[in-house]
């Protein structure tokens, strides 16, 4: 038997893969049934944004046809309704992804917490006598250790699906994806939103990309640079006190969105190398320190992805199977959800040549046009042989456009490939217009 921690993205996939190969698998997922496997993704995180993004882009939309004289109101809407009807369609989507992981062979038993002392592993008390162990037991909020961080009205990406009325007065700490994603929302719903990161705000993101974000989340105030000190009240939220340039300020909030990163789920696996945030250090095949049991998902770290997870998941079931296989983590796409998507893959180095337009008018971008925000393409190429190196991508398909290119230039394509490429029309996909222009570009660079 084989037997995987946790439901989310990596141990369902590496569940299936093993149950594909004849094996018995044993999946233990510590939520009850009714609650079902899909992890921090169906649960907490891409699932939830997705509900809440689709209904911000379309309240936004609503109101600049209504700005423009094109409609007679702008709907409202029942946020209380919104997060219930949220929730009954992701106990769906579990309820599915519960009967496919049953079907492919895999033995799924809920409510029941699992746990590993090197290459022991228990089942609540019970010790199972396991062929191997893939411990994929995700990743939960982290939570600062901030004064008032206990009060009424204050929640974390796990508890705000308790949240029934829309805040009037939202403060969101933190400066990361989740954080805009958010931010977002909230505004499109009507809330005013502060955010207030440590450091910079989606510092991480390419310049153009930022800037597309920034524009995005006009009218919100963000605020970087800035050490929160406590969070005020009696029995319920009604301020955060922070420093910002040396400052102390206290901003009022009737509600406090804690968007401060993940923390690894290992505290129940001991006995194996972990790094400093508490991870599972693994090599390339997902293997930990101690031989047969491996680790994949969140638990073992960084970047948190759930697409990363779903792949080491593979990768871990491959290499129990005996196919050698190892994970690969150049060229990861990635998107942030706000009016657009956000997307992108890779980066340029010294000396490559990149290129950036706005993106075209097309299905979701035509009443964009008014307000300068159709969105962004850009590609970074290397100069001598035109191979993409990197792109970014802002439109209503970013994401799925990242996401194939990615697999692109994992296989080294070049902008040059592109004069062969025939496009569907209209479309928003400004990478492919801007692949072609930078092979006329370096062709005469060249003198070919």
């Amino acid at each position: 038997m084989i037997v995987v921690l946790g439901g989310g993205p990596a141990g369902r996939m590496a569940a299936i893969r093993l149950a594909a190969a004849k094996k018995e698998v044993l999946l233990v997922e510590p939520k009850g049934k009714e609650s079902g496997i899909g992890g921090q993704c169906l649960h907490f995180g891409c699932m939830p944004v997705c509900a809440l993004n689709d209904l911000a882009r379309m309240i936004v939309l609503a109101r600049r046809l209504h700005e423009r004289g094109m409609t007679d109101t702008v709907p409202e809407f029942n946020f209380g309704k919104v997060m219930e009807e949220t929730l009954a369609v992701q106990q769906k989507i579990a309820g599915i992804l519960d009967h496919e992981t049953r079907t492919a062979g895999v033995d799924v038993v809920y409510g029941k917490s699992g746990r590993v002392d090197g290459r022991r592993v228990f089942i609540s008390d019970d010790e199972i006598d396991a062929e191997a162990v893939i411990v994929a037991t995700g990743s939960r909020p982290n939570v600062p250790k901030i004064p008032g961080i206990d009060l009424a009205g204050v929640y974390t990406p796990h508890t705000l699906w308790g949240l029934r009325e829309l805040p009037k007065n939202l403060v969101i700490v933190g400066g990361s994806v989740m954080a805009a994603e958010f931010a977002y929302i909230f505004a499109a719903f009507g809330s005013r939103v502060t955010v207030l990161a440590r450091s910079g705000f989606v510092k991480d993101l390419d310049t153009h990309l930022r800037a597309v974000a920034i524009k995005e989340l006009a009218g919100i105030d963000i605020r970087e640079g800035t050490t929160v000190s406590g969070i005020e009240g009696t029995d319920k939220v009604t301020g955060v006190r922070f420093t910002s340039a040396g400052k102390e300020e206290t901003i009022g909030a009737d509600a406090v969105f804690l968007a401060a990163g993940l923390v690894p789920n290992a505290e129940m696996i001991a006995g194996v190398e972990k790094g400093p945030d508490g991870e599972i250090r693994v090599n390339d095949r997902m293997q930990t320190s101690v031989p047969g049991v491996y680790a994949c998902g969140d638990v073992a770290g960084a970047p948190f992805l759930t697409p990363v997870a779903r792949h080491e998941g593979i990768v871990a079931a491959d290499n129990i199977l005996g196919t050698e296989r190892h994970m690969d983590y150049t060229k990861i796409p990635q998107a942030i959800y706000l009016a657009h998507d956000l997307a992108f893959c890779g980066s340029g180095n010294e000396g490559s040549a990149s290129l950036a337009l706005p993106g075209p008018a097309g299905p979701g971008t035509f009443w964009s046009v008014p307000y300068g925000d159709t969105g962004l393409a850009k590609i970074f190429a290397d100069p001598a042989t035109g191979e993409i190196e990197g792109m970014c991508a802002a439109g209503p398909a970013g994401g799925v456009i990242a996401g194939y290119l990615a697999f692109l230039m994992r296989r080294h394509i070049s902008v040059h490939d592109f004069e062969e490429f025939i496009e569907v029309h209209p479309s928003t996909d400004g990478v492919y217009g801007l692949a072609k222009y930078a092979s006329e570009i370096l062709k005469k660079r060249t003198g070919e």
